[in-house]
Order: structure tokens, then C-alpha cells, then sequence
């Protein structure tokens, strides 16, 4: 096993190797407008995995795979040339997904700038389904001072709950 340091390393140059190769023109009237986007290199450093994207329709990035796909050998002799390892990694071309995955990407953040928009607009909207203050509120006693003009305590309300205590500690006072 390498060191990874040194895959990173081969991969990098291998990377600038074949995109070298490629912008210099490859004799396939197939190949389009490719772009090598990365290269992973096996611990081994006997493989190495290109990853490209093609600028175009669908038609033309299967035109460019069989393009570099028939071109693998020439460009393996080409990187063979110009690195300094005592074997050369077979090459192996895979179209990366990465206008894909971008596509995807921005139709799924459209579609959720979309619902924040219904969302907002519900909410402004919106009723509340119930009371508009569901908590229960707590009881207001009236005072038996306030109910009796002639000052007689005698005959108020009994408290209850808390209202007893606060009405027992009042009369204490007293």
C-alpha cells in the first residue's frame, strides 16, 4: 500500500496529464467539448479513475465516452511517459454527475422557495382554530369588602384555594 499522500499526488499529475492530451486534440471527430473534473488513485497505485463532464445533449456526452473510451490506451502510454512510477495505473473513464446533481439541486431549492411561499401566505391568513388564547385562565374572586357596603365581614363568600390562605393571613392580621 502507497503512501496516500503520494496517490494524491499521482492523481493530480495524471489529472494534468490527460487533460493536456485532450486539449491538444485527440484525433476522434466524437470527442466533444470535455472537461476533466477529478482522478482517484487506488492505494495500490495501480488504477487510476478519470472523471470528466462533456458540455452538451446527451447524444454528444455518449459520443465523448466512446471517444475516450476507444482513446484509453493512448492516453495510458501518454501518462506512462510522463510520470515517474515503475508501473503505469490503467485508466478507467467515468462521466462524473456533477450538472446532474446541480440540476437537481436547483430544481429542489426552487421547489422549496416555492411551499415557503405558500407557507408564508397560509400564515398570513390563518385563523386560529380554536380560542384565539387557548390557556385557562385562572378565576377572579371578588373580595367580600368590595361587596358589602355597611363593613359587616361576617356574611362574605368563603375563599377557597388560594384565595383561603391569602383570606385566613388577612384576617390574622386583623
Amino acid at each position: 500500500m502507497a503512501d496516500p499522500a503520494r496517490a494524491r499526488k499521482m492523481a493530480d499529475r495524471i489529472k494534468v496529464i490527460v487533460a493536456k492530451r485532450i486539449e491538444r486534440g485527440l484525433r476522434d471527430p466524437r470527442l466533444g467539448f470535455v472537461t476533466i473534473t477529478d482522478v482517484k488513485v487506488t492505494g495500490d497505485l495501480q488504477h487510476a479513475s478519470v472523471f470528466y463532464t462533456v458540455y452538451g445533449s446527451a447524444e454528444e456526452r455518449a459520443d465523448s465516452a466512446a471517444a475516450l473510451k476507444a482513446a484509453t490506451g493512448m492516453l495510458r502510454s501518454e501518462v506512462g511517459k510522463n510520470i515517474t512510477a515503475r508501473l503505469t495505473p490503467s485508466l478507467e473513464f467515468i462521466a462524473d454527475a456533477i450538472p446532474e446533481n446541480a440540476a437537481l439541486i436547483d430544481d429542489l431549492l426552487r421547489e422549496a422557495r416555492e411551499r415557503d411561499t405558500q407557507v408564508e401566505e397560509q400564515a398570513r391568513t390563518a385563523k386560529y382554530a380554536g380560542d384565539e388564547d387557548p390557556y385557562v385562565k385562572p378565576r377572579e374572586y371578588a373580595d367580600a369588602d368590595d361587596d358589602d357596603d355597611d363593613g359587616d365581614d361576617d356574611e362574605a363568600e368563603p375563599a377557597v384555594g388560594l384565595h383561603a390562605e391569602v383570606a385566613a393571613e388577612a384576617d390574622s392580621e386583623k
